[in-house]
């Protein structure tokens, strides 16, 4: 007797089905695990401290605060577009998008990458501001408190805070889950060394570091991405064309009478509940829709609340800015988009004995490379996720450090502060926060709470800041009371809201049931619409007519000259950059979330041809969204690098 697959056993007569794909088995060895996380994270400490270590011999970068934690604020639109792409590509963005795919089929990537990729491109808009409203700033409270006072710069800080810690547990979670999965690493061994290597390239080179490793391992995350889209979609026998994977996802819909025992087991099988059809190839998806504003609202926290991306813009020079912040997101789209329809309707095409619990842990990408190409699959997989936590780790460590240097020591402990002791200070809180990261990844796991449940539960939390985050340079009429009201009032309502729904719809509260898509929905809204309506009505009733006087007048530490012409700091130029990144931002922002799903609806169950265009569409993005990224740093450095080849090879020629 023949059984259907490999992943049914022969037992007592029958075909038995595997009840998990992993089974408790890691597919590579420890060393594998151990080898990955340490000699990667060596390599790049050493690989990245050398490149800071030529730019101060050759180009004469000097080593000051200012330098530590802003990146002399002259980074180009190709590098910045790179550092925006990294920072933002988590250990979500590689695991919990497939877990959408598989979870509600082409609708999951798609709504994953577009509610995903708007925040950073509507951002550029906020990070114009900051060049003409508050240019010397090192820290977005440090913005807070020039214009709102005390109080509002400890609530906000407060709530920078926790994004940075929700941001660094998913990283965490992610990661170790899936080493610990492929390798049979101890899973807190893990949470800790991962962080390790960044850890020591952060200390040494400080933002600049952190920029210079994130183009390096963007570069590894999009070169792994393509190879996964060719390989599912062009050469894998398995697999190897739409039409093949197309026929699989209509076959598996249609199995129906064959899935009872596959659902017991929590594998997909059979009807999409919530889809058109129950058909996995349809943008017509109820929990699709659903995840997708779920997606948005909590990642407008994560982008406009978390410090590394306001460091981002800050960094950035002006004339750079708003062109960063629009080529990252377009590029970053690609790879949810891309590699969750690659990977995630891999999966489901090749009828995984994946199980929710699994793909809730972000399993789903490592199962299909490794049931695709085996060991070498796995090491691949495990490397992009590598290079996605570590890279993102590094920004939210000096998003961190400046918020404690900036705002915490030189406002309260020592005003008067010199460079030299600001700059212990960053290192100091860059050290400690490291190893808080790994801490913290413990007590996540001891606790059972799961990427996918923080991934959703983010934007109830921080959810209620955005709006008073972004009224603080768009909107002069915008108040202290409002924004502190906002925020907390915001906040407290979308827990409250999540909680209550969780009890009125499932009769109990627990991890699971708050984690399901009507409460989750529910906090999201409450928490972000509340908080910019009570931030608008106190506004209004007392609006506080600001100048912008006191953004203007934040100093730096120390000054040091800067290359950047004096004509890109002109109110001319900026206010066309801010006209260019409204049009092209907003622009792109509709294309993504109203135009193009609205014109896939009528499509239905997507024809075999509508499927292909789908996935050709998917290939093209992530292959020219890998090249710009790989090779627009290059270009527009391509002085730098000379002048520091030249330097190397005068200096052994003598």
């Amino acid at each position: 007797m023949d059984c259907p697959d490999r992943y049914y056993t022969f037992v007592n007569g029958s075909c038995v089905r595997q009840s998990s794909f992993f089974g408790g088995t890691a597919l590579l060895s420890q060393g594998v695990g151990y080898a990955i996380v340490l000699g990667f994270g060596a390599l790049f400490a050493v690989l990245t401290s050398f490149l800071v270590w030529l730019e101060r011999r050759y180009v004469g970068a000097k080593h000051t605060s200012e330098w530590f934690n802003t990146a002399g604020r002259n980074i180009k639109t190709g590098l910045i577009a790179s550092v925006i792409v990294s920072q933002w590509t988590w250990a979500a963005t590689i695991l919990q998008s497939s877990n959408v795919a598989w979870e509600y089929g082409i609708s999951g990537p798609f709504w994953y990458a577009s509610g995903a990729t708007i925040q950073v491109l509507l951002f550029g808009i906020l990070a114009i501001e900051i060049k003409r409203k508050a240019p010397s700033a090192h820290t977005v409270c440090e913005i807070v408190k020039a214009r709102w006072g005390f109080l509002a710069h400890m609530v906000f800080l407060t709530f920078c805070f926790v994004t940075n810690i929700i941001v660094t547990a998913m990283l965490l979670l992610g990661g170790s889950a899936v080493v610990q999965a492929l390798t049979g690493m101890n899973i807190y061994a893990a949470s800790f060394l991962i962080p390790l290597g960044v850890i020591v390239y952060t200390l040494h080179g400080g933002l600049k570091a952190t920029f210079l490793a994130s183009y390096l391992h963007s570069v590894v995350v999009h070169v792994v991405l393509v190879v996964f889209l060719y390989m599912v979609y062009t050469s894998s026998s398995r697999l190897g064309s739409p039409s093949a994977v197309y026929k699989k996802l209509i076959a598996l819909t249609n199995r129906s009478q064959d899935c009872s025992h596959l659902l017991q087991l929590g594998q997909a099988c059979g009807p999409v509940s919530g889809n058109y059809h129950g058909s996995y190839v349809t943008m017509l998806s109820s929990g699709g829709f659903i995840f997708g504003i779920i997606n948005i609202i909590g990642n407008f926290g994560t982008v406009f609340v978390d410090n590394g991306y306001w460091i981002s813009a800050i960094a950035a020079r002006p004339s750079s800015t708003h062109k960063g912040y629009l080529l990252g997101g377009l590029v970053w789209f690609a790879v949810p988009f891309s590699l969750a329809t690659a990977l995630g309707l891999g999966a489901l095409a090749l009828d995984l004995p994946l199980t929710a619990s699994e793909a809730g842990r972000g399993l789903v990408p490592p199962a299909t490379a490794t049931a695709l190409i085996g060991e070498g699959g796995a090491v691949l997989l495990l490397t992009m996720l590598f290079m996605a936590v570590t890279s993102a780790g590094s920004s939210e460590l000096i998003a961190v450090s400046s918020l404690c240097t900036y705002d915490i020591y030189r406002t309260y402990i020592n005003p008067n502060a010199t460079g030299k002791q600001i700059l212990n200070v960053s290192r100091i809180v860059v050290f400690v926060f490291g190893c808080f990261m790994g801490v913290l990844a413990i007590l996540l796991n001891k606790a059972g709470v799961s990427l996918g449940w923080m991934y959703l539960a983010m934007g109830v939390i921080i959810g209620s800041a955005v709006m008073p985050v972004a009224f603080l340079l768009l909107w002069s009429k915008a108040n202290a009371k409002g924004a502190v009201a906002g925020a907390i009032v915001g906040c407290i309502a979308g827990i409250i809201t999540w909680l209550v729904v969780t009890k009125v719809e499932y009769g109990r509260v627990n991890l699971v049931t708050t984690g399901r898509n009507a409460p989750m929905l529910a906090g999201n809204l409450v928490s972000i619409l509340v908080g910019g309506a009570v931030h608008a009505i106190l506004s209004f009733i007392e609006p506080q007519n600001y100048d912008w006087e006191t953004t203007k007048s934040l100093s730096m530490v120390e000054v040091d000259a800067s290359d950047v012409p004096l004509e890109e700091f002109s109110e001319e130029k900026l206010r066309r950059a801010k006209g260019w990144i409204l049009k092209w931002g907003i622009g792109f922002t509709l294309v993504i979330v109203v135009l193009w799903p609205a014109l896939s609806l009528p499509a239905k169950v997507f024809s075999l041809e509508y499927f292909t265009l789908w996935t050709v569409v998917a290939i093209a993005w992530g292959t020219i969204g890998s090249a710009v990224i790989i090779f627009l740093p290059l270009i527009e450095s391509w002085q730098t690098i000379q002048l520091i080849l030249r330097g190397m090879f005068i200096r052994y020629a003598k």
